[in-house]
């Protein structure tokens, strides 16, 4: 009899949902059915080669299933924990732009299980709505939208005299390119209260005529405070490029325009026209934490350990990765792996005074008259017990009368 060959993709849910029925759970089956319906298009099938793929998949499901009692978290802090000493002390320049310098490697790493409030290099990833990242244009007025303009930025030259005041001489180029007006200089000067403010014929020289005098002693700070006035932008965002990326989809490859920013401020920037707020990614997991919530949060910091991990070509299993960002979210909000936060909740003694800060831990459980129930492997380590992972969870209780009671009923 010849093989019977799938016609319709109808036909391939059919026998694909019999083959793992009460086998898989339902999102693995989706992505399973996705991939099946891939191949089935490219290449067509056979009810018994789905068959036989059903069956691979559910073996190999079936053997990396985690027995009880293993000690899954040993084996995640110990698979994390040697590839990471494997890895480099560095930065690196972002997609090719020298300005960008973002940290990779262990710092990165460190940064993320400390859970610190700033990443010492925070960058955004801000993907468009299809409008906006198909046209290079639509791209850089978002662009200017978001990158923060201070008058540095858009100056040739400035004056502060204490008897005449104040002179700036704009650079038109640079404000074209920025997408600045000298309306928007003026608003931006007059939060200073510094004085009158007037603009020549040309709109290229602005003077502040000052009220009275200048104190000398106020020159230096009148100076910065002009420099660093902030014209446009979003706050935080210092700089931001356009890339030119390529996408799959489905079978086209199609080109889209990304914005990478130095700095972070994820509320400001997913408010912006014409940013795709589903798409728009952050390194600081504490403000996606504050803005997105703490299942985001989790989903960042698998995210940002599984990237690092993989910049520096170490090959980790992620639910080693999905289990550190469980045991740090698991409260309801981002906690270090340290002790002042994972390692200093635990209901132990013995295993908070063997992570640091020993006497005093101690003396604390002493005068509070604490009872350590010695529940997890550090502190049954110290006592010198049998630690209660695999075989060692097993506890056998004897009824000392059982045995005297069946001789009794067998004779």
């Amino acid at each position: 009899m010849a093989a019977e060959k799938l016609r319709s993709e109808t036909e391939v849910e059919e026998h694909l949902r019999k083959s793992l029925a009460n086998r898989v759970s339902q999102t693995m089956y989706r992505e399973i059915l996705n991939e099946v319906l891939k191949t089935w298009r490219k290449h067509g099938l056979y009810v018994d080669e789905l068959k036989a793929i059903a069956d691979e998949v559910v073996k190999r499901y079936e053997g990396s299933i985690v027995e009880p009692g293993e000690p899954v978290g040993t084996v995640a802090a110990q698979s994390i924990g040697e590839p990471s000493t494997q890895m480099t002390l560095r930065t690196f320049h972002y997609a090719g732009v020298k300005e960008f310098n973002v940290t990779l490697g262990l710092p990165r790493l460190i940064e993320i299980v400390d859970a610190r409030k700033k990443p010492s290099t925070p960058y955004m990833e801000i993907h468009l709505v299809e409008e906006y990242s198909s046209s290079e244009d639509k791209a850089r007025e978002v662009q200017r939208a978001i990158e923060t303009t201070t008058v540095e930025n858009i100056i040739k030259k400035l004056d502060i005299d204490p008897f005449t005041g104040v002179t700036m001489v704009l650079d038109k180029e640079m404000m074209s390119d920025k997408g600045v007006t000298i309306s928007d200089v003026v608003k931006a000067l007059e939060k200073l209260k510094l004085g009158e403010i007037l603009t020549d014929e040309d709109k290229s020289v602005i003077s502040i005529i000052p009220k009275g005098l200048i104190d000398f002693s106020k020159l230096e700070k009148i100076r910065r405070s002009i420099l660093s006035l902030r014209i446009k932008g979003v706050k935080g965002i210092k700089k931001v490029i356009i890339q030119r990326r390529t996408i799959q989809q489905e079978d086209k490859e199609l080109e889209e325009y990304v914005l990478i920013a130095e700095g972070s401020n994820l509320e400001s920037v997913m408010s912006i026209e014409g940013v795709d707020y589903r798409r728009v990614f952050t390194n600081n997991i504490r403000e996606v934490e504050e803005i997105l919530g703490i299942e985001a949060a989790r989903n960042a910091i698998i995210r940002e350990i599984v990237n690092v991990l993989e910049d520096q070509g170490l090959d980790v299993d992620i639910r080693h990765v999905m289990l550190v960002a469980d045991v740090m979210t698991w409260g309801g909000s981002v906690k270090q792996i340290g002790r002042h936060g994972v390692a200093g909740e635990k209901s132990s003694v013995l295993a908070k005074s063997a992570f640091e800060m020993t006497v005093q831990k101690l003396v604390e459980a002493a005068l509070g008259g604490e009872v350590d129930f010695l529940p997890g492997v550090a502190e049954n380590v110290i006592v010198g017990q049998i630690v209660p992972v695999g075989t060692g969870m097993v506890e056998l209780y004897i009824k000392p009368g059982l045995r005297e009671d069946r001789d009794e009923s067998s004779q």
